[in-house]
């Protein structure tokens, strides 16, 4: 077991969300240790307005056999083979006030919501001696809110992506990059949560609208790692691209790029 310190800073301006790194290195068991994490991201996907969170939070990573947890995600695998693995993981965001947000003021608060869900993962390519891996995720989650103690499930949402991983990208330094992208696809209930606006809540600058299943826009994001000594460093930029997004029209969407970073 090694026991870590962990610092995430903000490069520019998040999940979730590159897999780990180190690729060829074998990992211990357990690392247990604590991290700082300095995040500036939007309200939601489209939000024109912006928080910046610093945020401690306990560092543990566990490598079972079939339980994992991993970059603050919590995964169980169920199948694996040489290049095929499922799983299941899950996801979180923070709740938004109303009352802080323009676009929103009026309407009810946004919950602190939870994704869960089974995973595909496929491994394209990989190169030990190039220490770089090429894989694709293929994860479908429901979508939950929690107004304590009360849970609701909103809705479903599907997000392939391609994932490549790069060790020591610049030989002799330890920097490790990770690059993640690929699109959205929700169903009417997962995009109504964040972007429908009900007749009760309509006013002349935002109108009713209600918002529909598909493309959900796509998500790009870049890493960089480091460990040193008893320390970790990451830095993430994320980017959402909303253009023809199914709710792109929604008053509440203010922004159709926007950026997170964590």
């Amino acid at each position: 077991m090694r026991l870590h310190y962990r610092v995430v800073v903000a490069l520019l301006f998040l999940s979730l969300l590159l897999p780990g790194s180190a690729i060829c290195d074998e990992k211990p068991l357990w690392e247990l240790g604590v991290g700082l994490g300095l995040l500036q991201m939007p309200d939601y996907r489209g939000s024109d307005e912006n928080r910046l969170y610093l945020l401690p939070y306990p560092y543990v990573v566990y490598r079972g056999d079939i339980l994992k947890i991993e970059e603050q995600r919590v995964s169980g695998q169920i199948f694996k083979s040489d290049r095929i693995s499922l799983d299941f993981s899950g996801y979180g965001a923070v709740p938004v006030r109303s009352s802080d947000n323009t676009a929103r003021a009026g309407m009810p608060d946004l919950d602190p919501t939870f994704e869960l869900g089974p995973a595909l993962k496929i491994k394209l390519w990989e190169s030990k001696a190039d220490k770089y891996k090429l894989d694709m995720t293929l994860p479908v989650r429901a979508l939950f809110s929690l107004d304590f103690p009360s849970v609701s499930r909103e809705g479903w949402v599907f997000s392939p992506r391609i994932n490549f991983m790069k060790d020591d990208l610049i030989p002799g330094t330890g920097l490790n990059l990770g690059i993640s992208a690929g699109p959205m696809f929700a169903d009417s209930g997962y995009n109504a949560y964040f972007y429908t606006v009900e007749p009760a809540y309509a006013t002349a600058e935002r109108p009713a609208y209600s918002a529909g299943g598909g493309y959900s826009g796509s998500t790009l994001t870049v890493g960089l790692g480091k460990e040193y000594k008893q320390f970790i460093f990451n830095v993430f930029l994320s980017t959402d691209f909303l253009q023809g997004a199914v709710f792109e029209d929604s008053p509440l969407v203010k922004r159709e790029t926007s950026f997170k970073e964590y």
